[in-house]
């Protein structure tokens, strides 16, 4: 009981306080500003000073708080424009490197040393062939780039193949790993001529018609024959030899190369303008 009388007296004085404020607050817009009212005035300021001060201090971090949420949507904005300059930047890293890469390619197909003086067109490789069926490649050039059938595709490295397909704008590569390819060959240190046959997306390629009698090294070379009426012209590097072997009664030894040309990462190549004879 004593409880609800305080609680009734502090809201009793409250209620004071504020007609009064209000009268002294009327009173002085008036003008009425005396040295009584003035004292008044003074009163009830300092009076409802701690008042003021806790509403100032309950009010305060509200204020702060909206502040800080627009505050909070300037920064999410800054870091989303933040993000997207850091993404231009690593796109742009991106296609600098690229483009460096390409270059390189261009630049290492400028060195066929192999090629005699033979004119030659660069192209970028398109397509695969999508199937095992036939290893092949589709190039962004055609008979508009004076590409015919038959003509001799490379890279620095070595052959790559030769061209079954035209149109005015895209050729058809018959890949040298491709079973219905077949490649006339010598090998380097002795020149005894063969034929290397395809074998298959990263198999090794048989290399048939060398007697036994004819010494082959591991590792040793071997390059087109460039023999008359032959598909390629001469010295164009084919392989390395992987392994080789002479079985007992057999008249020929068992080789297999390695090609020159990884066929699987193809990105350049050359078009050599040179047709066999016949």
């Amino acid at each position: 009981m004593a409880v609800y009388r305080r609680s009734r007296r502090h809201r009793f004085f409250l209620v004071l306080l504020a007609l009064t404020s209000v009268t002294v607050l009327t009173l002085d817009y008036r003008g009425a500003g005396d040295g009584t009212l003035e004292s008044v005035r003074q009163t009830a300021r300092d009076t409802f000073a701690p008042v003021q001060a806790a509403a100032d201090w309950v009010v305060s971090p509200v204020a702060g708080f909206f502040g800080s949420v627009g505050d909070f949507g300037d920064l999410r904005s800054d870091n989303a424009r933040l993000r997207r300059q850091l993404d231009e930047a690593r796109a742009d890293a991106i296609r600098g490197a690229d483009a460096d890469r390409e270059r390189r390619g261009l630049l290492q197909l400028q060195g066929l040393d192999y090629a005699g003086g033979l004119d030659s067109v660069p192209a970028r490789v398109v397509s695969t062939a999508p199937t095992n069926f036939q290893l092949t490649i589709t190039i962004d050039r055609g008979s508009d780039a004076r590409l015919d059938v038959g003509m001799p595709v490379v890279t620095s490295a070595g052959l790559v193949g030769r061209i079954i397909q035209v149109s005015s704008a895209r050729s058809t590569v018959l890949l040298i790993t491709d079973p219905q390819s077949n490649v006339g060959v010598r090998l380097a240190s002795s020149g005894e001529p063969g034929v290397a046959r395809g074998g298959g997306t990263r198999n090794p390629m048989p290399l048939d018609l060398i007697t036994t009698e004819v010494p082959v090294d591991v590792g040793e070379p071997v390059v087109t024959s460039g023999l008359e009426r032959g598909l390629f012209p001469a010295q164009i590097p084919v392989g390395r030899v992987r392994s080789t072997s002479a079985p007992p009664g057999a008249l020929q030894k068992e080789i297999l190369l390695d090609p020159r040309v990884d066929l699987v990462r193809l990105e350049f190549v050359r078009i050599l303008l040179w047709k066999p004879a016949g």
